[in-house]
């Protein structure tokens, strides 16, 4: 339950910039007279540069991860990521201090990236690590729930500041309430720092290792007439290198695979989060910024089924074959989501979104349990986190900009459609190359093995 308060906090933080992005800081933080596309485009170039941080907090945060442990990474992930969410909510418009605007929002959001890159590893680990080996995915679907309870949270915030305050006064200063009250997040952290212990997992790969490097450090001491303190310290010496480059010198076809099941899940994702809320309220939808958010929100809630259902069922059935139905199911689905949300009704964005969202669900659910099971435990953190910022990376970074590039070229969501089914076609391929995982046992040191 820690694990799912903190992902969705966490998520919510990254998430409510994602809104702002589509409503708010086009106006905000940018020059007036700016064409509104170019504003837009400006504007979702600042939520990308998150997505390229979070590789960056994932090497990190998986580094010291895999060496200390994963509950001290998480708590200090949820600390970066409610100072920096907050300080968003205090920054000055354009107006007032021109050109430092955005650069300041560019950097705060880069602190954003950096420590979601970290947090998910952290609270998926947590969990997994000390989960029963038949109900994985089960148990890791409460910290995938995470996101899309965030989006909840993040879409109810700005639907019920936009809806109780007149546009000038939202646009004015209502916007920055949803920012200011990720303060909370900081307060969580702390309550996790002093209540929970760190991963059964992690706690026997150290008193392991600390019983290897005993007998290591006498043999090799023996071997060259030398003090055992010199010896254990040469040993402890060679074994400095990065667990994040032993991830990617062990498991480099793993990594790109476990991306690879990602990609499409999150192109999909950031456009029915984010890019809709542009598409919905301009020419093409029509809506009012309140009615799409209504359509964002519904949708969002239908993914925390399809988490739960996804997982449950990959613990019965298997990942790949969870992951790959539901990554085709979802490429042909892109083609009637805009065309629905363009029917300018709550009641047709809603649908396009949920089906959409749940179909999301459906393959985010299993990730956690087959990334925890795809590496071992002293490269774990480093492994996972890396493979799941790099889809995100992929997947998700440009995601709103490309959409919007392509709707200005062609005028028509054709294309939008047929770039989220590519992607999705990519993530089933990878989903079908890559190895089944829920029945392996995480414990083994040398790397999962099959039970």
């Amino acid at each position: 339950m820690t694990s799912l308060v903190g992902t969705s906090i966490e998520f919510y933080d990254f998430f409510i910039f994602a809104t702002a992005a589509a409503i708010v800081f086009p106006t905000v933080f940018f020059p007036e007279g700016v064409s509104p596309f170019v504003a837009l485009i400006a504007s979702f170039s600042t939520f990308a540069v998150g997505f390229f941080a979070r590789p960056v907090g994932a090497a990190v945060f998986g580094h010291f991860g895999d060496r200390i442990g994963r509950k001290r990474m998480f708590v200090i992930a949820l600390m970066l990521m409610g100072g920096a969410t907050t300080l968003i909510g205090l920054l000055p418009p354009y107006q007032l201090i021109g050109n430092l605007a955005p650069l300041l929002l560019v950097a705060l959001r880069f602190v954003q990236g950096f420590a979601l890159g970290g947090q998910w590893g952290g609270a998926v680990l947590i969990i997994l690590e000390n989960a029963p080996d038949d109900r994985r995915g089960w148990y890791g679907s409460f910290a995938q729930a995470g996101a899309p309870i965030g989006t909840i949270l993040a879409n109810l915030a700005f639907l019920i500041a936009s809806s109780t305050l007149s546009p000038d006064d939202f646009m004015a200063w209502g916007w920055r309430l949803p920012f200011i009250a990720s303060v909370v997040l900081v307060m969580l952290s702390i309550f996790i720092h002093m209540r929970f212990e760190e991963t059964t997992a992690f706690r026997e790969l150290q008193e392991a290792e600390q019983a290897r490097q005993a007998d290591a450090a006498a043999e090799l001491a023996a071997k060259l007439g030398i003090d055992r303190a010199d010896a254990a310290d040469r040993l402890a010496q060679e074994q400095r290198q990065s667990p994040a480059l032993q991830a990617l010198r062990q498991y480099p076809r793993q990594i790109l695979l476990a991306a690879g099941t990602f990609v499409g899940m999150q192109t999909s994702y950031y456009l029915l989060v984010s890019f809709s809320l542009a598409y919905g309220t301009g020419p093409a939808g029509g809506m009012t910024t309140s009615t799409m958010l209504a359509a964002v929100l519904l949708g969002a809630v239908m993914m925390v089924p399809g988490v739960f259902f996804g997982a449950w069922l990959s613990d019965r059935r298997g990942r790949r074959g969870v992951i790959c139905i539901s990554a085709l199911l979802l490429a042909a689905w892109a083609f009637a989501v805009f065309p629905l949300i363009a029917g300018g009704t709550l009641a047709s964005a809603a649908i396009g979104l949920c089906v959409g969202q749940f179909l999301n669900g459906m393959i985010f659910g299993p990730l956690a349990a087959l990334y925890t099971e795809t590496f071992a435990t002293r490269v774990r953190y480093s492994g996972m986190s890396l493979a799941y910022q790099l889809g995100t990376l992929i997947g998700g970074a440009l995601a709103p900009l490309i959409a919007t590039a392509l709707f200005a070229r062609y005028g028509s969501s054709v294309p939008i459609s047929a770039y989220v089914a590519a992607m999705c076609l990519i993530s089933a391929l990878a989903a079908w190359l890559i190895r089944e995982t829920y029945k392996v046992d995480i414990r083994d040191e040398a790397g999962p093995v099959m039970a």
